[in-house]
């Protein structure tokens, strides 16, 4: 019998569609393997932005894991954000109960507007906790002035980053570079334990329809290596394939703000 490659996506609901859970799954499927989701958070929002959020028990995002990861299993796991010190121990606590190969975390830490969407007390747990399992992680701009302490405004305050991001407890960083300001960007993948840079520059594309980019991103790189692509083959493949979808998707108009990246570009004509 022939089985799937299989990618758990632990993460909060967009009720738009554009993100969170509901672009792992577009992603995901899109990449090729079977999706499944532990939502943690549930958000009443669209293209214009975030209405209503209720975070759910913690007891109930655990079970969401156990069932799928107890029955199922998963080649990938990919998180996305966590809004508390206990949902991201309980989170660390169960993932060490499971031989999952890769883990991504998308450390999503603040909003397009500058305001953080986790406790500041919480990003500390993360590096310490969270990050030393994951596979890679793929701060934002925003994030990575977080995390390294550094105004990121340029692509050379990017790289200048690069040793500061050594000490916050990841293998694999990929360092993404979408929200800069300039025609080509440059996302670099930082493999810490082999002191070795890859880096993949794109063309920036002039478009609103950017909802969800960096969950898909790194949904796309949980999928490839799930197919047991090496790290830097997986982030080019999920690069290439979140480059075509935002191309195409500046076609289509959808909603009154900022509309979703075309997921399944590939395939819907």
């Amino acid at each position: 019998m022939r089985t799937y490659k299989r990618v758990l996506s632990i993460a909060g609901s967009d009720s738009g569609g554009g993100a969170g859970i509901q672009a792992d799954l577009k992603t995901i499927s899109a990449c090729g393997c079977f999706a499944m989701t532990a939502i943690t958070t549930v958000t009443a929002q669209n293209t214009l932005g975030v209405k209503s959020i209720a975070p759910l028990p913690v007891r109930v995002i655990e079970a969401q894991i156990r069932a799928c990861l107890d029955d199922i299993g998963a080649n990938a796991v990919k998180i996305g954000m966590l809004h508390s010190i206990d949902v991201i121990r309980t989170i660390v606590r169960v993932l060490r109960d499971y031989p999952v190969k890769h883990i991504v975390v998308d450390p999503v830490m603040v909003a397009t507007s500058g305001d953080l969407l986790v406790q500041e007390e919480a990003i500390a747990i993360l590096q310490q906790e969270l990050f030393p399992l994951a596979s890679v992680i793929t701060p934002n701009t925003f994030e990575i002035e977080i995390l390294s302490g550094m105004k990121i405004n340029t692509q050379e305050d990017l790289y200048a980053s690069i040793p500061r991001m050594k000490n916050i407890g990841a293998r694999n960083i990929l360092l993404k570079a979408g929200h800069l300001e300039c025609e080509e960007i440059t996302d670099v993948l930082v493999d810490y334990e082999n002191n070795r840079e890859y880096r993949y520059t794109t063309r920036k594309i002039d478009t609103v329809n950017t909802h969800g980019t960096g969950c898909s991103l790194s949904s796309a790189v949980a999928a490839y290596l799930a197919h047991d692509y090496p790290m830097e083959k997986a982030v080019k493949a999920a690069i290439d394939y979140l480059h075509g979808a935002i191309e195409i998707a500046a076609e289509y108009r959808i909603g009154h703000g900022h509309g979703a990246v075309h997921h399944f570009y590939k395939w819907w004509k």
